[in-house]
Parts: C-alpha cells; structure tokens; sequence
C-alpha cells in the first residue's frame, strides 16, 4: 500500500514522535511510507526526527509554508505530490495538516482518507467547525484516547461511527535504559531534587497556576527545585512570574531538550499542570521511566495511570491541590516508589509502540479489505 504521512512541522512534539515511530516500524513487505511536512526543514538540533526517518529510509518532503494563508498553494502542492506517488492512503496529524490533507486527497483522488486528533480542542471553536464541515472527505478519526473521542462526538459533532481510539505508545526500553543526566548542565545546584516539567510552555499547559503557587510547595520541599523542560510563546511570561514569586532560583528554565529521557531519570517527580489535553506524552514517558506523576484531571490522563490515577490526580485550576499533592508524594518516599513502579508496569503492558503500530497497521488495512469482499460479491 501507497502510504502518505502528513503533518504541519517535524520539530519534537508528541504528534511527530508518534508520525515516525509509525512510519519506521510499519511492516515495508506491506507498506511504502512517503512523509509530507507543510512546513519547511527544522533547524538543527531540533531535525533529529526527519533524520531518523531518512536513516530508515522514508523519503521526507517539506513544502515549505510559511503562514495560514498559503493554504491554496499547499493544498495543490501536496495534492500533485500525492498523486505523482499514486498514494493509495493518507493519514494526517495535528489541524493544519487534517485541513489541507483532506483537500489535498480529494483534488489528487486518494481513495481512503483518515485524520489525526490529539487533542481536545478548547480555545479556538473555529476548528471544530473546520473539522466539522470537511469530515465527510474523511474515513476515520483516530483519537488518541477515549477522552478526545468523547469531546469529538459531543462538543466537535464528529460521527460516532468514524472514529477509532489508538492511544500513543512509548518506547519503554528507551526510558527504562536511560542514564540519570547531570542536572547541573540545566542550573540546578548541585545536590538539589528536581521536580519537572516537560512540555510546549504554552496556556493550555497550566504553568502559570503552577509557578504562581510555588511558594506554596517548594517552602516544603528545601531539597527540590522546579525544572521546566520545553519552549514555547509563553516563556518570557512564564520567567516573569518566576522572578515575581521570588523564587526565581529555584525554578529553572532548560529550554527544549534531545534528553528527555534522561532528565526524566535523574528526577524525582513529573508535573503536569495542563487545562486540557488529548493522551499527554509527558505523562506516558514518565511512567515508562518509573516516576510517580502529579497531573490535572484532564483529557486521556486517567486512562494512562488507570486504578493509580486517584492517588496521582488532581482537578484541574485547583493549584493549592495540586501543591498539596506534589509535597504529600515527595515527602512518602515507599509512596512515591510504588507509584513509579505502577505506572511503568501500567505502561509496559498497555502502552508499547508494538500494540501502537499493530492497531494503525489494522487500521489502514481495512479498506483493502472492504474492496475485497465487495469485489468478490
């Protein structure tokens, strides 16, 4: 089968992770994948991901957009793109890409189209009409978590009967193997905890709630500092408030980082303060790494920690819980341990890349064999 992947960008993030893993572990006796990214090349050190897929031999097109408005263009760039491949399937990830995919399919005559939803879109209700009014171009919605298929039918008015939930996967051996990395090289003084934060530093993520209350949390924790991993429109904010909180040195800024896995090794504590989300991968790495987790009570975060959710979440806009609940774990080392171990058994058994991949595979398959037995009929 004729595949075509499409996303906005390829810098990290949770979509294109989750594009590549596909695109590169997908049986190639079965499948020929062809990357399409509507923006142009990243630039190092952020390229890491188009590199793996060249490595394994995915061929990777950026078109190069640059604005919303060059939507007409792109859409008849990927559309000749995509007929010159002959593209049998397309499946898109994240809304820019979901848009300009689907019109793009139908210009060049895709016969099976199949979209991406990864979040529960709550700020910008004009998406949801988007999604809306362009669903009947599309064969399914894959929803990355019970949660977002919920918000899809309810709130986005997306037909129950196309859409599918496959959850992320993580790459457990990955996480379990990484070595704890020097957190002196992010600011941290020597010899002091790190509690963290991985993630776009953006409103949807809730870091302003979080930050603001530190003193609450932090004035109880003498041997652990606030690390927050990520970058963001929200960071210049986000330092403000920092320093307006007075403890300023004791929450640091890393940036975007190539070593999740081993920041997450050398900590004690996840932290994910979101307002709303889709299946967060923060979420899903920590368990893979054995931290216990503190995060709000939004989308796809109670179905990843399962029967130890009621002891690692907390409603969400309620930052002197969620506070409280970051000091209780801390302080309760036999606590804290177990729960690590929970979640990377939760997380082994539930969520590898293998049963991710499998149930994409299935997924694209079905249409060959709708033609099948039409045929045969």
């Amino acid at each position: 089968m004729r595949l075509a992947f499409c996303i906005t960008e390829l810098e990290t993030g949770g979509a294109e992770q989750c594009l590549v893993e596909l695109a590169t572990r997908l049986d190639r006796d079965r499948f020929e994948p062809v990357v399409y990214s509507l923006a142009g090349p990243p630039a190092e050190p952020r390229h890491l991901l188009a590199a793996r897929l060249r490595e394994a031999g995915v061929a990777v097109n950026f078109l190069g957009a640059r604005r919303p408005s060059d939507i007409g263009w792109l859409t008849r760039r990927l559309g000749r793109a995509l007929a010159d491949q002959h593209c049998e399937l397309i499946q898109t990830f994240l809304f820019h890409a979901n848009l300009v995919g689907r019109l793009a399919a139908r210009w060049a005559k895709v016969p099976h189209v199949i979209s991406g939803i990864r979040v529960a879109e709550r700020r910008r209700g004009w998406r949801l009409w988007a999604d809306r009014l362009t669903s009947r171009l599309v064969d399914a919605h894959v929803c990355v978590s019970e949660s977002v298929a919920e918000f899809s039918r309810g709130q986005g008015g997306l037909p129950a009967e196309r859409l599918v939930v496959i959850p992320n996967g993580v790459d457990i051996q990955r996480f379990e193997a990484a070595t704890p990395l020097d957190l002196t090289t992010l600011g941290l003084p020597a010899g002091r905890r790190a509690v963290t934060f991985v993630g776009r530093l953006d409103p949807q993520k809730g870091l302003d709630q979080l930050i603001t209350g530190s003193r609450s949390w932090l004035g109880q924790l003498p041997g652990h500092d606030l690390l927050v991993v990520g970058t963001g429109p929200q960071r210049a904010q986000l330092e403000r408030i920092a320093s307006r909180s007075g403890l300023d040195n004791r929450i640091h800024f890393a940036g975007w980082s190539s070593q999740v896995p081993e920041i997450l090794a050398a900590s004690d504590l996840l932290v994910l303060p979101s307002n709303w989300e889709g299946l967060p991968n923060a979420v899903l790495e920590a368990m893979a790494t054995r931290l216990a987790v503190v995060a709000t009570d939004v989308e796809g975060v109670r179905e990843l920690l399962g029967t130890a959710a009621d002891e690692q979440v907390v409603p969400a806009s309620r930052p002197e819980v969620l506070a409280s609940r970051i000091v209780e774990i801390l302080l309760n080392q036999p606590l804290r341990e177990r729960l690590g171990r929970e979640n990377q058994l939760r997380a082994r058994r539930h969520f590898s890349l293998e049963t991710m991949v499998n149930a994409y595979s299935e997924l694209y398959q079905r249409p060959r064999q709708r033609d099948r037995r039409a045929g045969g009929s």
